[in-house]
This record gives structure tokens, C-alpha cells and sequence, in this order.
């Protein structure tokens, strides 16, 4: 039972710290994504355009989505450094639509998409394991033993 507890309790550490890292990495990604959106936008010539590849999109509508999906990134981090469960439930929500965003980006910018891939798989696995506990309305602190 006391292994059990302990494994529990070291767990919940490493998630309490991996959702830490995931409300920062949600936060870069947002704003990264926010400068990526508006270079799309402004349909700069930072991107490379790739023949051949199955999803085609235009640049400009490409780059509001991207710039839309920083926003809320950003707002959803912000509620994560609060340990807010709307925030959780959102990331994960988020995370998963910046997987998804990247995999179609992949041939245009492989190596950053497949790290925010990695990143937010991590994020997403860090914000289903850990449980805040209640200190206040909408508040807590990463239960960790």
C-alpha cells in the first residue's frame, strides 16, 4: 500500500510539474502561432510552398486559423497558471488542434512541427494526469501527496 502511495505521489509530482511546462509551452505556442498567423496573413514569403502535397491551403486563410488558434492558446495558459479546470479541458482541447494543425503544416515546416507535436502530446498527457486540489472557486494547487 505505502509503494502504492508513493507512486501515486510521484505521479502526481511530475504531472503537477509537466502541467506547469504545458501551460508554458500552450503560452509559446500561442504566441508563436500569433506571429505565424500573421505572417500568413500578410502572406510573407517565409513559407515554402510544397507541390504535391495532399492538403492544399491558401496562405491567407491558413494564417487566420493559425492566428485564432494562438489566441485562445494564449487565454487557455493563462487559465492553466491558475490550475483552472476550464483550462484543462480546453488545453487539452487546444493541444490536440495544434497536433492536428501541425501535421498538415508538416512538409512546410517539418522540424517545428513535429516538436510542437512531441511538446503537446507531453502537454496533453500532463493536463489528463494531474489533479488539482480545490483551494478556491476555480482555483487549485497540483495535489501532490
Amino acid at each position: 500500500m505505502t509503494t502504492t502511495h508513493t507512486t501515486q505521489a510521484r505521479k502526481q509530482q511530475w504531472a503537477g510539474g509537466l502541467m506547469l511546462f504545458a501551460a508554458v509551452m500552450l503560452m509559446i505556442a500561442g504566441v508563436i502561432d500569433i506571429f505565424r498567423g500573421i505572417m500568413g496573413i500578410a502572406a510573407d514569403d517565409v513559407f515554402i510552398t510544397t507541390r504535391g502535397y495532399v492538403f492544399q491551403f491558401d496562405l491567407t486563410g491558413w494564417g487566420w486559423v493559425t492566428l485564432i488558434l494562438g489566441a485562445v492558446a494564449v487565454v487557455v495558459s493563462l487559465g492553466l497558471f491558475q490550475t483552472a479546470k476550464w483550462a484543462r479541458i480546453s488545453g487539452i482541447v487546444i493541444a490536440g488542434l495544434i497536433i492536428v494543425a501541425n501535421f498538415l503544416s508538416l512538409p512546410y515546416s517539418p522540424l517545428w512541427s513535429t516538436l510542437m507535436i512531441a511538446f503537446s502530446g507531453v502537454a496533453i498527457w500532463a493536463m489528463c494526469v494531474a489533479q488539482p486540489r480545490e483551494t478556491g472557486p476555480g482555483q487549485g494547487t497540483p495535489r501532490v501527496g
